[in-house]
């Protein structure tokens, strides 16, 4: 765990911060756009549709992401206090678990001299603060997809085409995100004694769990890899390449969801994620079994 990359100093700017989140985020996204506009050029198109493409999705993604997150994952009444009583919300990373001064809390945190824990300070944008992590993948997702296949339907690029050419880069990013989770803490998953458990020290007791980051961030890399070399030259139409990666991601999604020990939001015993990825899998199940005819040529780029 390492939530700050790296920093430095330089003159008349001062300090300089990489957080390892927003830091690998950044990455993914930058890769992963490379990736899909290489695709492109190949296939004798212009490429730069494909940028405009990413970075209206990307601002989508962010907004979706943030607003599911805060949401659904059990921290709006957390940030609602945040405006208006901080003392209700606990410091979960403060570095003691009983103050009398604001200076033994660590970070930017007070200490309430009433019971003596540390809280943070009153901060009504909380919300808003996406760089902090705090982001669900499934919002970013359900809120950029139908984004970008407008903006790829109203450019002509072919919709369905566009949706097997992003798919195996969106697991390909998402590679480089799930290590980010991983450097900064978060997303982690239940108490378990094998050998390749971790320790976070934000957790109650420095708790020995399951490195749920990395195993989905190694499961998307695999997914990546199988869409790219294997689904994406042998599919039969348009938009299989993209049912499978609904298919092959919710099912890691879904059954990575019982290991996961971070509040994230449950009905019925099952996860907010795991809710949307069971009609995302059928869907995805359903378009590869169904019988379509031979794809069309998707039209000519109209923008030289």
């Amino acid at each position: 765990m390492n939530p700050l990359l790296w920093e430095f100093s330089l003159p008349l700017i001062g300090k300089v911060e990489f957080p390892a989140y927003m830091t690998m985020l950044i990455i993914g996204f930058t890769l992963a756009t490379w990736l899909a506009r290489r695709e492109e050029d190949r296939s004798g198109r212009n490429g730069d549709r494909i940028v405009d493409l990413a970075l209206l999705c990307v601002v989508f993604g962010l907004l979706g992401a943030r607003l599911l997150s805060v949401l659904a994952d059990g921290h709006l009444q957390d940030f609602v206090h945040l405006c208006t009583d901080p003392k209700l919300v606990p410091a979960i990373d403060a570095k003691v678990a009983t103050c009398t001064a604001d200076s033994q809390c660590g970070f930017d945190y007070l200490c309430n001299q009433v019971n003596h824990t540390c809280y943070p300070p009153r901060d009504c944008l909380a919300a808003l603060k996406f760089w902090q992590s705090g982001l669900a993948f499934y919002g970013g997702f359900l809120l950029a997809a139908p984004v970008g296949l407008w903006y790829a339907q109203r450019k002509r690029l072919g919709l369905l085409r566009i949706a097997d050419l992003c798919s195996p880069v969106v697991a390909y990013g998402l590679f480089f995100g799930r290590m980010g989770c991983f450097l900064n803490g978060c997303c982690y998953g239940r108490p378990t004694d094998l050998p390749w458990g971790v320790d976070f020290p934000t957790l109650p007791g420095h708790a020995h769990v399951h490195p749920t980051q990395l195993y989905e961030s190694i499961g998307c890399l695999g997914i990546f890899a199988l869409l790219y070399w294997v689904v994406r030259p042998r599919k039969q139409r348009h938009g299989d390449v993209f049912a499978a990666f609904l298919v092959l991601y919710g099912t890691l999604r879904f059954l990575l969801e019982f290991l996961r020990d971070d509040e994230r939001g449950a009905l019925i015993g099952l996860s907010t994620s795991q809710w949307i990825g069971i009609p995302l899998i059928v869907w995805g199940v359903f378009w590869l079994l169904k019988r379509h005819d031979p794809p069309r040529p998707a039209a000519p780029d109209p923008r030289p």
